[in-house]
């Protein structure tokens, strides 16, 4: 057998859609957030969940291609509920905005989907002066958790329904610089190397499960927090702000086709992942865990030092309440 369709313990593989790993799940009790929804594989989460019946909240940038995806739900699924609401991951008040408007709808929140995120762009600070794929892909999506987890918790206990967090990473995180997290240089362009960049703030969102499943699991709240690697995508917008990998995407797309067979995953796949931790039963339970092709993986050492995770998470909460 082809080993990219050799199925895992969970029963499904490299190959398998968001749409298979679902199948027969009905998911109409429940509400999820999902950022970065309005392409990509976070707009083919937000279909699939739809489909099974989840209210789906798309926090986005972009409202009109929000939009766009919306009405392409609705007309496979007139009954799906799909929500649009403005999130600009690199501005802590507009995380702050975006938490007090969805908090003030008194709707209840199972599932929180961080997808959101940007890849190798050259050296850029947000709107808050923090270095951009650390905001955009781990920083704003830490204070956002925060800020909804009040919402989460008590979902949890009037629901009787455990809470799931799906942070979507990448194997990119083993490529990060040598100490992991550049704590003292983090806004240094001196020191700045986009991929490991990028690599940073991925092993930064799987310490961020990491130390939130620690957390859940002392004080005995009923969320879960896992991380996952959805795979390499083929039509996503991820790539938008390096120069180099968009031409390449271009180059190769008269033969992507023959790529996906072997290499590359389309976003059907590639959402199949973090629907299969939003949904399926069997992950039920399962917390501070790192996925791969709807399995459990292994991070790199790094990935698991829990130290370096309750560091990021001082850290972290110094610099969102700096802001």
């Amino acid at each position: 057998m082809w080993p990219f369709k050799r199925r895992g313990v969970s029963g499904f593989s490299w190959s398998s859609t968001a749409e298979e790993v679902t199948l027969g799940i009905d998911a109409t009790a429940l509400t999820a957030i999902v950022t970065g929804a309005s392409s990509g594989i976070g707009a083919e989460t937000a279909r699939v969940l739809a489909l099974r019946g989840v209210h789906v909240i798309m926090g986005v940038i972009d409202m009109m291609d929000a939009f766009n995806v919306k009405d392409s739900i609705l007309k496979q699924f007139p009954t799906a509920k799909v929500d649009v609401m403005k999130l600009d991951l690199s501005s802590m008040a507009s995380v702050h905005h975006f938490a007090d408007e969805f908090n003030s709808t008194s709707l209840p929140l199972n599932i929180l989907i961080n997808n959101a995120g940007i890849c190798a762009s050259p050296f850029m600070l947000s709107k808050d002066n923090i270095e951009l794929q650390f905001a955009i892909n781990y920083l704003g999506h830490f204070l956002l958790t925060n800020l909804l987890l009040e919402n989460m918790k008590k979902t949890a206990r009037e629901s009787k329904i455990q809470g799931r967090i799906i942070n979507v990473s990448s194997m990119g995180h083993r490529f990060t610089y040598p100490n992991g997290i550049l704590f003292d240089k983090l806004n240094d362009p001196s020191s700045y190397n986009n991929s490991r960049a990028y690599g940073q703030s991925k092993l930064a969102n799987i310490l961020h499960a990491n130390e939130l499943a620690r957390r859940f699991k002392e004080d005995g709240v009923d969320i879960t927090a896992n991380s996952l690697h959805p795979g390499f995508i083929t039509n996503t917008n991820i790539y938008l702000q390096n120069r180099f990998l968009t031409g390449l995407r271009n180059i190769l797309s008269p033969f992507l086709h023959y790529i996906e067979r072997f290499v590359v995953k389309n976003v059907e796949q590639g959402a199949s992942t973090t629907c299969y931790l939003a949904l399926h039963p069997e992950v039920s339970g399962i917390n501070g865990k790192y996925f791969t092709d709807n399995n459990v993986s292994e991070t790199c050492l790094q990935g698991r030092d829990m130290d370096l995770a309750k560091k990021l998470w001082d850290f972290s909460m110094n610099l969102t309440m700096k802001n």
